[in-house]
């Protein structure tokens, strides 16, 4: 990944906090002065780093931690609220945004809703367990299951 590429990267979770959702290659562009095509590439080779997920036409579905879509997983933060692709992703949004976090959800076992309140990075309520099914060595076998 070279500068250009972080500068896209960068451009692309920026304005997505703003907006609540994916931008357009356009609007990227346009805001860093580089054609739709070459965001389009730029975030093909971001995808193949690892740094976010295109599913096969294109489509930014994750910015990790951040989803692009409705998912169980809804974190508030700063006024705003926000979709994480898992658990471990809903904290992961406090964390990027440096902000404290309520994460809304339900327990996979029972669908009891679970409401946790993160203060500086930590529940305030450590009880909780947090099970992953997949090892993380495996995550990007099949990111979109994990």
């Amino acid at each position: 990944m070279d500068q250009a590429d972080i500068d896209v990267r960068n451009a692309t979770y920026r304005q997505f906090v703003e907006h609540g959702r994916v931008p357009t290659t356009a609007e990227i562009g346009d805001a860093l002065g580089l054609t739709a095509a070459e965001v389009l590439s730029t975030w093909r080779r971001l995808h193949d780093a690892h740094a976010l997920v295109m599913d096969a036409d294109g489509v930014i579905l994750m910015l990790n931690p951040f989803a692009a879509r409705p998912t169980p997983f809804v974190v508030e933060a700063a006024g705003r609220s926000w979709f994480a692709n898992c658990g471990w992703d809903s904290f992961g949004i406090g964390a990027a945004l440096g902000v404290n976090t309520v994460i809304r959800t339900t327990c996979a076992d029972c669908a009891e809703p679970l409401t946790i309140q993160t203060r500086d990075g930590l529940p305030l309520d450590p009880s909780p367990v947090f099970h992953v099914l997949v090892p993380a060595v495996q995550w990007w076998d099949n990111i979109g299951f994990t």
